[in-house]
C-alpha cells in the first residue's frame, strides 16, 4: 500500500467537527473531535474516537459520560479553542460559556445550535485513539436551521 494513497483515501471519509466535553468531579475535559458517528437507532448509540493520551479521554474514562456540542458551519473558531489543553475558569471552558448538562454534568457550550449527552456502554482501547460507544441520554436544540460544521469546509484535515 502506498502511504500517500492511504492518506488520501482515508481523508475522503466525510466528517463533522464537534466539541466533546466531559466532567467527573474536579476533572473536566474538552476537545475538538471529528471521528464520530451514529451507531444504532434503538437504543440510540454513537461511537466516538478520542485521542488516548488526552485529558478528555481520561475524564471520559473516569466518569463514563460525555457531551457532544454540534457546531454551526460558521463556528470553526470555537472548535479551534478546543485543539489544546482544557482550561476551566468559573462558568467558562476554554474561554467559552457553558451550562452543565442535565444528564451528565458535561459542559454544554452556550453558543452551539444543538448538543447531545451520552453514557458510555463500551470501550475499545487500541491504537492511539480510544473508541467510546455510548447511549444518547439527553439532547437539546437551540437552532435547527443551522448547518453543522464539516471538517472539509474548514480546510483542515485529520486522518490518514
Amino acid at each position: 500500500m502506498e502511504a500517500q494513497d492511504k492518506k488520501v483515501a482515508l481523508r475522503a471519509i466525510t466528517y463533522g467537527l464537534y466539541v466533546m466535553t466531559s466532567r467527573h468531579g474536579d476533572l473536566v475535559g474538552g476537545g475538538g473531535v471529528n471521528w464520530l458517528t451514529q451507531a444504532s437507532f434503538e437504543p440510540p448509540l454513537v461511537a466516538a474516537a478520542v485521542r488516548a493520551d488526552s485529558g478528555l479521554c481520561a475524564t471520559i474514562t473516569a466518569g463514563g459520560t460525555f457531551a457532544v456540542n454540534v457546531l454551526a458551519e460558521d463556528q470553526v473558531e470555537i472548535a479551534k479553542a478546543f485543539f489544546g489543553s482544557t482550561e476551566l475558569d468559573g462558568e467558562r471552558i476554554n474561554g467559552r460559556s457553558f451550562t452543565p448538562g442535565e444528564e451528565t454534568g458535561a459542559p454544554i457550550l452556550d453558543e452551539v445550535p444543538c448538543w447531545f449527552e451520552c453514557r458510555v456502554t463500551d470501550v475499545v482501547e487500541r491504537g492511539d485513539h480510544t473508541v467510546f460507544v455510548a447511549e444518547v441520554v439527553g439532547a437539546g436544540v437551540r437552532d435547527a436551521e443551522q448547518a453543522p460544521l464539516s471538517l472539509r469546509s474548514t480546510g483542515m484535515s485529520y486522518g490518514g
